[in-house]
């Protein structure tokens, strides 16, 4: 998370409606009436929520558009798992959800809301009077020399008078975090009482105690252990001893074991690092006291990720025992990756555990991971496993906040990355992403900004850049090998109705036949609003569609129409200027058995109106994220007699024409009217959704 300076805005009175919601498919809804944000944050440009959303379940921010008198925006399908959050209003304004009562005490602004699912079922609450017992330990400081706490979970049927004490975890938090962040993020009880219900963990007493100290092996030897053994029955033997932390708790976790070896049998360090140099410790000493020392890690994007690289060379090089439970290729450095550690190093301990491997789908940690010199373009900077870096020039050396946004939310909604400023540049790595096309923008200062080093360019969106991630789930929006794909030109032509030249894409199939005998039939394709003819081939992958369906045999040879739709009569200039025009330059049919039309959003709209107005015109309609609009005047009869196939498509809840969407099927169904609508398409009112559209409306045309 980023530690620019930030102004914590007043606290609200608490709102009588949520702020945030959850549904049963893990879509969240943000919304905060526009009164209560003046009343928050006072006047305003932007609002987000900030939390564990981006990829690798890093830090991001969720943009909130105002509608009406709301700010409110619709994100998901999330993962099963904890979501920690705050409210950001102009980069530097913070303030925690008043309506959510969960809390944070290291991050007083933070919320917390939890999405349930069988991924996520050791995170989830066990029923009530099942699990463990979390309790407050108050000691006295030798370090601090004043009074200080720790949490302590004790297991489902803990005996204060059993006769072999109980063994006994220690188990730390990071920097900038305290005591309570294992049972507040961390989910440890959770964790813990499912393990121990299972039967897959000992039972035991763990201790999370207060690192945030001058000395902290004299606070943990001296005072925490000290008050922990005096309180519970816990055992004051090495070998039935354990101590891991996270990040900051994990370099003190490595220190004292390499430094104190013997006194804690069991051993972890997640996400942690060492700041010295372990190839002098003493090996044969660590070795014979420790059963088990075991290392976490996450991708490139986990600040220790380089560290432990090195710190498992210096190992090796002293020839200390450990194990590594490999590169987690999911999750950076976050309570999502430390909550996976902890569930796997709870069942170790205090038993024997025949595998000592890495987790299922972790991978080897082979190398560092370095980064070109700055100033290297074209930019970003993409890794064979997806991870992509930004770069922004020199030119935003004296910026305050720069983010960059991205189509790499689920479903390919947008979310904003902080970057962090390296010299006179700014830098930021996300990922892993999907394969797919991948559009972004710099957002400095509030000012939306393109990355002058990528060459691509968006010609109705001139601050986005482009780039493209290979793999075998995007092969169909992937360009096809060099002289296999059809053509694409530029149609100009003049239209009466603009009272200007105009022009249009067209793309043509391979081998395509100016003089063939019988005419191609003809699919006229539209962008949507603020768009143009220039964005089915530059955002839409049109092409590489197209030209993929067409080599497999899925696609009938036709000629694919792409016009500018920003028109005061589109029914008008498609008809009367766009259609002629292309039959006089292509040889393309006529006859409405061989004519089909699509548009999405304004576009589906504008194909809307054609099918009421010109119903048998085009047999074949489609419409992506459109509603049907009114029913007035419309001849259902008509309209199923001239058209073979009515086919219609909107996004998951992101997509905000969603809700008028799904109220409009109910009126085609009451007009009559014969339509196919296989269910939402997963993504957002964006281009992730509507390339799946195309890809799934072409190969039914003329069939």
């Amino acid at each position: 998370m980023a530690t620019a300076t930030l102004v914590a805005a007043p606290q609200t009175v608490a709102a009588a409606t949520p702020w945030v919601t959850v549904d049963d498919d893990g879509f969240v809804t943000f919304t905060i009436s526009a009164a209560e944000v003046e009343e928050t944050f006072g006047a305003v440009s932007q609002v987000v929520a900030e939390g564990n959303f981006g990829p690798s379940a890093n830090w991001a921010q969720w943009g909130l558009t105002r509608r009406g008198s709301n700010w409110t925006s619709v994100m998901g399908p999330l993962e099963p798992g904890l979501y920690y959050y705050q409210f950001t209003a102009d980069d530097t304004k913070v303030v925690k959800d008043p309506t959510n009562p969960t809390s944070v005490a290291s991050e007083p602004e933070w919320s917390t809301f939890f999405v349930p699912g069988e991924s996520a079922s050791l995170l989830a609450d066990v029923p009530e009077g099942q699990g463990g017992a979390i309790e407050t330990m108050t000691y006295r400081s030798t370090v601090t020399r004043g009074e200080r706490s720790a949490l302590v979970w004790t297991p489902p049927g803990y005996d204060a008078d059993r006769r072999q004490p109980y063994p006994v975890l220690y188990l730390q938090h990071g920097s900038a975090q305290g005591y309570r962040d294992w049972v507040e993020v961390g989910r440890a009880k959770q964790i813990f009482d499912n393990l121990t219900l299972r039967g897959e963990m000992e039972p035991m007493v763990v201790v999370m105690g207060d690192g945030n100290v001058p000395d902290f092996q004299k606070e943990l030897l001296r005072n925490i252990m000290r008050e922990a053994r005096h309180d519970y029955n816990i055992s004051h033997s090495p070998s039935q001893q354990a101590l891991a932390g996270l990040s900051l708790g994990g370099f003190q976790t490595l220190s004292t074991v390499f430094e104190r070896p013997g006194e804690f049998a069991y051993v972890g360090s997640f996400a942690g690092f060492y700041f010295g140099n372990a190839s002098g410790v003493d090996a044969a000493e660590i070795n014979e006291g420790t059963e088990l020392l075991r290392i976490y890690t996450g991708n490139v994007t986990d600040l220790a990720y380089n560290l432990d690289f090195r710190l498992m060379q210096q190992l090796d090089q002293a020839g200390v025992e450990y194990q590594f439970d490999g590169v987690n290729p999911d999750r950076g450095h976050n309570w999502n990756a430390w909550q996976e550690n902890l569930v796997d190093f709870m069942p170790r301990l205090f038993r024997d555990v025949e595998d000592d491997g890495p987790s299922p789908g972790h991978l080897p940690l082979e190398s560092e991971f370095r980064l070109p010199p700055a100033g290297t373009t074209p930019t970003p900077w993409i890794t064979e496993d997806g991870f992509v870096t930004f770069e922004t020039t020199t030119a935003f050396k004296d910026a305050q906040n720069v983010t960059v946004w991205g189509n790499w939310a689920p479903g390919g909604s947008w979310v904003r990355v902080e970057m962090t400023r390296s010299g006179d540049r700014w830098r930021a790595t996300v990922g892993p992403l999907k394969p797919g096309f991948h559009y972004y923008r710099f957002i400095v200062d509030r000012v939306s900004t393109k990355d002058a080093s990528n060459p691509t360019r968006v010609t109705t969106e001139p601050t986005w850049s482009t780039f493209f991630i290979p793999g075998e789930s995007a092969r169909m929006v992937a360009d096809v090998p060099e002289g296999q794909g059809g053509a694409v030109e530029t149609l100009t032509y003049q239209s009466a109705v603009a009272g200007a030249e105009r022009k249009a894409y067209v793309w043509t199939p391979p081998g395509y036949d100016p003089d063939r005998a019988e005419p191609y039939p003809v699919f006229y394709l539209q962008h949507g609003g603020g768009q143009n003819y220039t964005d089915w081939i530059e955002m839409g992958r049109a092409k590489q569609i197209l030209d993929h369906h067409y080599l497999d045999g899925n696609l009938e040879p036709m000629v694919v129409v792409m016009g500018n739709g920003n028109s005061s009569n589109f029914t008008r200039e498609l008809l009367e200027n766009l259609a002629p025009a292309a039959r006089a330059a292509y040889n393309i049919s006529d006859e409405p058995s061989k004519q089909a039309l699509a548009g999405l959003s304004m576009g589906g709209g504008q194909t809307y109106t054609v099918l009421k107005t010109h119903p048998g015109e085009f047999a074949y309609v489609g419409a992506f994220s459109a509603g049907f609009g009114s029913a007035t005047g419309v001849d259902a009869d008509a309209i199923n007699d001239g058209t073979t196939l009515l086919k219609i498509y909107v996004g998951d809840p992101t997509d905000f024409v969603y809700p008028s969407f799904m109220s409009s099927l109910p009126v085609m169904d009451q007009l009559g009217i014969d339509y196919v609508f296989d269910g939402p398409t997963p993504g957002p009112h964006g281009w992730d959704a509507w390339q799946r559209n195309l890809i799934d409306f072409a190969p039914l045309l003329f069939k």
